[in-house]
């Protein structure tokens, strides 16, 4: 199997196992329904360690955008086949989004609330906020592709590393999950999304647009400071790469904060307005 084939069935799958847990947690008359966000982590962690098993022999397994760019600054993948997989990774998942969507048709009818809906494929965050809400994508992804690296660096029984992995996701979703959904990967709300802008979902309502570029970016970014993190104090690699995604975090972080604040000073604007 090719690479490129391996991440698109490999994300593919892991979008089947997690928008499928969501589908079945959320969607109404699914026996499943409201078992909570506990089910939901399993679910996704889990999926994460059987596509790794998957497809990990063919393609390393990366089903994720930040993690290629992560392991590409680390220096541990090519950057010639970055586009490969990133275009690989879009692909499965929408193909994933579409499976789940047709496994769960008449539930669709059965859910009345269109957010629900769109939460089957796509994030969104507990309390909207820029700042707050990029800066959870940054940290989650950070934290997950730190996680990969160091689990890398140690020896485990013959067949545990996607195992291990699986349960590094469930800890990201218990602990750090419940502010924007935790996201961690610019394909896997993305393609979803897409595939929720395009399904013929009865009732599905808006595919949410204007957040949809926090869970890209926020997660390329994360992905990527911790590839340059790594080499520079795991390896003793120092790059300029390191200060240049530095300096480019910090700069999308002044800007939401400063989108923040417009939008809250645009309210009290509002709000006195409606009283005078």
């Amino acid at each position: 199997m090719s690479p490129f084939l391996a991440e698109v069935l490999g994300t593919a799958l892991l979008i089947v196992f997690g928008a499928g847990v969501c589908a079945n947690v959320n969607l109404k008359k699914s026996f499943a329904y409201n078992s909570g966000w506990i089910v939901i982590t399993f679910g996704w962690g889990l999926g994460v360690a059987m596509a790794a098993y998957a497809v990990g022999q063919f393609s390393g397994a990366h089903l994720n955008p930040a993690v290629t760019f992560g392991l590409a600054f680390n220096g541990d993948f090519p950057w010639s086949d970055v586009p490969m997989y990133i275009l690989a990774q879009m692909i499965g998942a929408i193909i994933g989004s579409a499976i789940i969507y047709l496994h769960f048709l008449p539930h669709w009818h059965a859910t009345k609330d269109p957010g629900v809906k769109l939460g089957v494929f796509a994030t969104g965050p507990a309390i909207p906020h820029y700042f707050s809400n990029i800066l959870s994508e940054i940290i989650g992804t950070f934290v997950l592709v730190i996680g990969l690296l160091t689990i890398g660096a140690n020896t485990f029984a013959e067949g545990l590393n996607p195992f291990i992995v699986g349960f590094l996701i469930i800890a990201i979703g218990i602990s750090l999950g419940g502010t924007t959904g935790y996201a961690i990967n610019p394909a896997r709300d993305l393609g979803p999304r897409i595939a929720h802008f395009i399904l013929p979902i009865p009732g599905k309502g808006s595919s949410n647009w204007g957040y949809s570029w926090i869970p890209v970016l926020g997660p390329l970014l994360g992905g990527s400071f911790a590839g340059v993190f790594y080499k520079a104090f795991f390896s003793g690699s120092m790059t300029s790469a390191f200060w240049i995604i530095l300096a480019v975090m910090v700069v999308v972080l002044i800007l939401a904060y400063m989108a923040d604040r417009k939008q809250s000073l645009a309210e009290k604007a509002a709000l006195l307005a409606d009283e005078n």
